[in-house]
C-alpha cells in the first residue's frame, strides 16, 4: 500500500521550489541513480569482484540491465560491453556508458524548447490513465519528446531519454523532479489500478515543466565527470552473443551478470510506461510474451544454456563468470546444479571458485507491496571456464 501524502482534488495549484537535489557529492557517482528501477544488482557487486580482474580486462555484461557493470568496468579502467532485448535497458545503459558532454545537453535541450509545440490531435491525450497521470501541459511535453527524441542513433538524445525516463514517474510529493502523478519509481503501475488509486485518494497530477527539469537533471549528474573511454552496448538477445558482439570474438576476460530471475519478474509488464516513452505501446504487455519472465524450471535453464552458447565464442580460451541469480523457490543447490549443468554445454571444464548467498531484506518490490511474494534470498558464483 502507498502512504498518501499526495497533492488531493480540492487543493489549489501553485509550484514548489526545485530543490530536492542533494546539497554534498558523495562517494556514489551521479550516473547510477539515473534511471532506478525494479530487478537491479548493486554497483558494489561489480566493484568486489572487478577488483579482481587483471588490468584493462575486457567485461561482458550480457543481461546488462541499467548497465551497473559497463559503467563501473570504465569507471576501473576496463573496457565495458553490454547486451540486452529490453529497449528502456539499452536506452540507460547506452546513456551512463557513453554519456556525451553536459553543454551539448542543455543546448539540445534548448532547442526542443525552442521548437515545442502542443499537439490537438493525439489520441492519449483524452485517455483517463493519462490524463489523471501527467497534467495536461506535462504531458503535451512528454509526447512532445517522445516523437522528436532518436535516442537509437543519437547519443545526445540517448541521454536526455534516459533521464526522461527516471524522471517519468515516482513519488511526486517528495521530489520534484518526477513528471507524474504519485507512483513508485522503480515500476510503472497498471493503469487500471493507478486510475482507481489515484481517484481513491482524491490525487492530481502536478504540473511540471519538463525542460525545466532535465536542465537541472543534467547539471546535478554532471557533477560527477564521466569516466573516461566508452561502453558498447548492443539491442538484442543474449543468445545471440556471438553475432552481436562478433569484432570481440575471444577476447572477453570475464562475464558479469545477473540473468533474469527465476519467476519473479516480467521486465516490460513492469516497465511498460518507461517503454512506452521510447517508442512502445501504450499500455503493458501480456507477461506470456518474449524471454522477460521465465516461470518454467527445465526452460529456465536450457534458456541460461543458450546464451552461455551465445557467450562461448566471445571469451578468451581461460575466463571467468560471475553470476548472480535468484528465484521465488529455487535453492542454492538447484541454482548450483543448474548453472553448472547449463555451462559444461558449451565449455569443456568448469570450476566455481566462490558461492556465496544473501537475504533480500528490503526488495523494491516489498517497498511498496510489504506483502508481495517474491525472491527472498539471491546467490553470487564465480565460475573460471575454459573453451
Amino acid at each position: 500500500m502507498w502512504i498518501v501524502l499526495g497533492r488531493r482534488l480540492s487543493s489549489g495549484g501553485g509550484s514548489e521550489p526545485f530543490g530536492d537535489f542533494p546539497k554534498k557529492l558523495t562517494m556514489r557517482h551521479r550516473f547510477h541513480s539515473l534511471c532506478p528501477y525494479f530487478a537491479m544488482f548493486p554497483e558494489s557487486f561489480v566493484r568486489k569482484h572487478l577488483t579482481l580482474a587483471s588490468t584493462k580486462s575486457v567485461v561482458l555484461d550480457c543481461f546488462s540491465g541499467r548497465g551497473t557493470t559497463v559503467f563501473e568496468a570504465l569507471q576501473m579502467g576496463h573496457q565495458g560491453l553490454g547486451i540486452d532485448v529490453n529497449p528502456l535497458a539499452v536506452c540507460v545503459s547506452r546513456a551512463k556508458s557513453a554519456a556525451p558532454t553536459v553543454a551539448s545537453i542543455r543546448q539540445r535541450i534548448e532547442d526542443l524548447e525552442a521548437r515545442f509545440g502542443p499537439s490537438d490531435d493525439d489520441p492519449l491525450l483524452s485517455d483517463e490513465f493519462f490524463r489523471m497521470c501527467f497534467a495536461e501541459p506535462t504531458l503535451q511535453q512528454i509526447l512532445f519528446l517522445r516523437r522528436e527524441l532518436n535516442w537509437r542513433d543519437n547519443q545526445v538524445d540517448c541521454f536526455i531519454a534516459a533521464m526522461a525516463a527516471g524522471c517519468l514517474h515516482g513519488e511526486s510529493h517528495r521530489s520534484q523532479r518526477v513528471f507524474s502523478n504519485r507512483m513508485p519509481r522503480t515500476i510503472s503501475t497498471k493503469p487500471s489500478y493507478s486510475v482507481r488509486w489515484w481517484r481513491k485518494h482524491e490525487l492530481l497530477p502536478p504540473e511540471r515543466n519538463v525542460f525545466e527539469i532535465l536542465r537541472a537533471e543534467a547539471d546535478f549528474r554532471f557533477a560527477c565527470p564521466p569516466p573516461h573511454g566508452t561502453g558498447v552496448v548492443i539491442e538484442g538477445d543474449a543468445r545471440k552473443s556471438s553475432t552481436l558482439l562478433a569484432d570481440w570474438a575471444r577476447s572477453v576476460d570475464m562475464v558479469l551478470t545477473s540473468p533474469p530471475y527465476l519467476d519473479v519478474t516480467h521486465f516490460r509488464e513492469d516497465q511498460w510506461l518507461r517503454v512506452w516513452f521510447l517508442g512502445g505501446e501504450p499500455f503493458p504487455c501480456s507477461a506470456t510474451e518474449g524471454d522477460d519472465r521465465h516461470a518454467n524450471v527445465d526452460r529456465y535453464w536450457q534458456f541460461l544454456a543458450e546464451t552461455w552458447a551465445g557467450v562461448a565464442p566471445l571469451l578468451k580460451d581461460t575466463a571467468q563468470i560471475v553470476i548472480r541469480i535468484g528465484g521465488k523457490k529455487m535453492s542454492f543447490e538447484a541454482a548450483r546444479a543448474g548453472l553448472e549443468q547449463s555451462l559444461f554445454q558449451s565449455f569443456s571444464r568448469v570450476s566455481c571458485l566462490s558461492e556465496s548467498t544473501s537475504d533480500i531484506r528490503n526488495g523494491q518490490l516489498r517497498s511498496f507491496r510489504p506483502n508481495a511474494e517474491g525472491t527472498r534470498r539471491e546467490f553470487d558464483f564465480v565460475f573460471s571456464v575454459t573453451a
